[in-house]
Formats: C-alpha cells, structure tokens, sequence
C-alpha cells in the first residue's frame, strides 16, 4: 500500500471515529422518532389509519447533462476519490448511486432497489433495473456523509441508442432528488437538445431544484471563447418559454489541477456552497415534518376519542329506545292476558287465589282495560287481539333493532391513545424543539436565542 492510499485511510478513520456532524445527527435522530419499533411515529400513525413515510437521512443529488460534461470527475473531486470512470467515451451508460458507507462497496441492480425502496418504482421502466449500480464509498471528505450522489447517463443526439427510455427515467429520477445540476461543457455538446428537452421538462414542475453550470471552463479557451459558449447556451435556453426567466444564472467550474494552472474563474466552491444549502433546507423541512406529523397524529386520536364519545352516547340513547320498545312489547300482551283472566273468573275465585288485598289491587289497575274492552264488539275481539299481539310483535322486533350498538372503544384502548397523543404531543414535539435548537446554535449566539 503507498504511502498516499495508507495517509488516506487513516484520515477516514479518524473522521469515522469523531463525532458526526450536527446536521448528520438530527437527520438521524429525525429518522429514529419515525422509525423506532414500539414508539415511532410510523408505528402510532398506521394504529391510526394513517400513512407516514420516514424523512430520509441523505439529500438526494442528480446531476445530468451531455456525455464527457464532467458530471462523474465533479463527484470524485468532491469525495476526493476515483470512485467513477471518467473519459471522453460515454463512461456512464446507467444510473450510479454514489453514497458514503462503512466500507467499499458495490452493488447491482437488485442490490440497489433494496438500499433504496423509494426507486424500486424505477423497475417500471423496461431495462432500467440492469443499468442500476451503486458505489459506496468510505470518503468523509465536505458534505458528503449527508448526499447520495446520482450519476446519470451522458446525453447525445443522433442515433445513439439507449438500452432504456433515458429521458423518461431522468425525469421520474428529477421528481425525488433534491437538487439537480446539471453541466454543460463548452466542448461542442453544451446545445445537445435531449439535454435541453429534459431540462426543459423538468423545469416545469421542479425548476426551483435546478442549477446550470458550465463545465470544464478551463478547456474553453480565452475568456472571450468562455463568454461566447455561455451566450450560445444561454440563447438556446431561452428560446425555450419555461427557461426564459429573470436571475439565470451559470457559474464556471472545472476541476483544480495544479499541474495545470489557468485564469479562468473557478465556481465550483459554489457548487459544494449550494449542496450544502439543500442539506441546511432539508433539516429545517424533516424538523417541520415532524411538527406536522405530531399534529396530524394529535388530530387522528382527538377525532377517534370524539367518535368514540358519540358511539357511547348513541348506544345510550339505543338502550333506553331498545327498553321501552322492550317493555311495551311484553306488557301489552301481559295486560291483554290479564283482562281476559279478570274477566273469566268470578271474584271469588280471584279472592281465593290472590286474598282480599291483592284482588282489590288487581281490579284498580285492571278495571279501565276491562271497560275497553266492553266497548268492543263481541264479534271484534279475536281481530283486536290478533292486532295488539301483531302490535306486540312489532314492538318487540323493534326493541331488538334498537338493540344494535355502535362499537365503542374499551377503557384499555381508550387509555392506549391518550398515551400516544400525550408521547407525541410532549416527548417528540419537545426532541423536535431540541434539535430545532441545536440547529439553530450552529449559525446564532445564545444571545439570539429565545
């Protein structure tokens, strides 16, 4: 091993065994609150009925553009490592996910799909899956232990075939990566239209994730050949109604060498500053999401303990309905039987069988049924009793319907969501605040803060 590569090993396990970044950490800890096996908000959310995704730990980085643009030199300069094949061949012929890691590693089609479920949709796309490949490296080198690096296919005009529908699946790629930039090098292949239609496509719903620089700035020439490139770029992309708006902007960059040195403006720290904006931008969007989400489970418990509240009070109002659809239904044939038993039998009989008292009880409550019935027809009597028993009948069905309760939540399941709401409410919402304020400490004094 030479001397450089054991220099360069020692350095990443030095980074590796210091501590991780401040952002690093929140991103993690972030995922932890959604993903923890008991407690995480994933977990609450799907007893709920709702569908949580975790936030993700890495920023999510895409850069396309014409073949040779410089696109795969860019990420082994920014992770200090040969990691990708360059050349002016077309290197590139897939997708490369470039991501930091324990140890070096590569991977395949399948492989990646697995390391990153977000893009198994990309299997959709026909031939896509074998031209899936990741390279994990050990670098710690700038950002790069917060970005996945996804290094896309160099685009040509002509008849060059590609083994899949490239530029849908660049645009399918540029909805869920966070930034996007894309290279045009002043070489003859910066006005490859493939390269604008996609930009232009991607524009439409996702401008604000584009960034246009010129590459390899130092292989244009004089500065006045360096001016003429960009305004022929900029012409053409202007000619284009989506790209045509106010504040375009195209810094310079090229690869340092300092075997060959030029005076050309080099703006490629400007490239690592706006990777490392999109990281700053995404640890306060994940801290939003979290706020959001411990609301949004709040919300789902509060509604379900409501539901809850109206199931009882509605099964309630069902029970005293059920009771005295219940109590109509026996007593109106008790009643009825008892008439025609007051009625059939002499008063001493009545006497004998009840005593004094409770034949004079039975013949007080009983006496106004016994007149109505003497005012119905003799010839009536069976059709009234058929009626008051099918009125009976009715009544009875009636009770049972009335019956049918709601589903109410036990005192166990009741105790279970407040629980959860209190955990969300008071534990994660207080993390989020912490984190909120590790954040912000990087950048204001404690004097700033509230």
């Amino acid at each position: 091993m030479s001397g450089k590569v054991k220099s360069r090993a020692a350095a990443n396990a030095d980074s590796m065994a210091g501590s991780v970044s401040c952002n690093e950490r929140i991103l993690r800890e972030c995922h932890q609150l959604y993903t923890e096996a008991d407690s995480g908000l994933i977990t609450i959310a799907s007893a709920l009925g709702l569908s949580l995704l975790p936030p993700r730990k890495k920023i999510t980085v895409m850069l396309m553009g014409n073949h040779s643009a410089g696109k795969s030199s860019f990420i082994n300069w920014y992770i200090e490592e040969h990691i990708q094949r360059t050349g002016v061949a077309i290197e590139t012929q897939g997708f490369s996910f470039i991501t930091s890691g324990r140890k070096r590693e590569s991977l395949t089609g399948n492989a990646t799909l697995h390391l990153y479920p977000h893009f198994k949709p990309l299997q959709e796309f026909k031939g896509v899956s074998e031209y899936l490949s990741t390279e994990i490296s050990t670098s710690k080198q700038k950002k790069f232990s917060l970005v996945t690096f996804v290094d896309t296919p160099g685009l040509v005009d002509g008849d060059m075939k590609y083994p899949f529908d490239v530029d849908q699946a660049i645009l399918w790629l540029g909805e869920l990566c966070d930034l996007v930039l894309v290279f045009f090098d002043p070489m003859g292949q910066a006005l490859c239209k493939r390269t604008l239609n996609i930009v232009e496509n991607l524009n439409q719903g996702n401008g604000d994730k584009l960034r246009f620089y010129l590459s390899k700035a130092d292989e244009a020439g004089s500065e006045s050949d360096r001016q003429r490139v960009m305004m022929q770029i900029v012409q053409e992309l202007c000619k284009r109604p989506g790209l045509n708006k106010c504040g375009f902007d195209m810094p310079t960059i090229y690869i340092p060498n300092p075997n060959r040195p030029s005076r050309c403006v080099n703006q490629i720290e400007e490239a690592c500053r706006t990777i490392e904006r999109t990281i700053n931008q995404t640890v306060q969007n994940t801290l939003n999401s979290v706020e959001k989400d411990c609301e949004l489970i709040a919300e789902a418990v509060e509604k379900r303990l409501r539901g809850d509240s109206e199931s009882c009070s509605y099964n309630r109002r069902a029970r005293t309905q059920g009771c005295l659809f219940g109590m109509l239904g026996f007593l109106l044939p008790l009643f009825l039987l008892a008439s025609l038993i007051l009625g059939s039998l002499s008063r001493d009989v009545l006497v004998l069988a009840m005593g004094e008292d409770g034949t004079e009880t039975l013949s007080l409550y009983l006496t106004p049924l016994a007149r109505l019935w003497q005012l119905v027809p003799e010839q009536q009597c069976l059709y009234v009793c058929l009626g008051l028993g099918a009125l009976s009948l009715i009544l009875l069905v009636l009770a049972r319907i009335s019956f049918r309760t709601r589903l109410t939540l036990s005192g166990r399941q009741k105790k279970q969501l407040l629980q959860r709401r209190d955990y969300v409410q008071e534990v994660v919402k207080q993390k989020k605040r912490q984190l909120y304020e590790e954040y912000l400490r990087q950048s204001v004094g404690d004097q700033d803060m509230a």
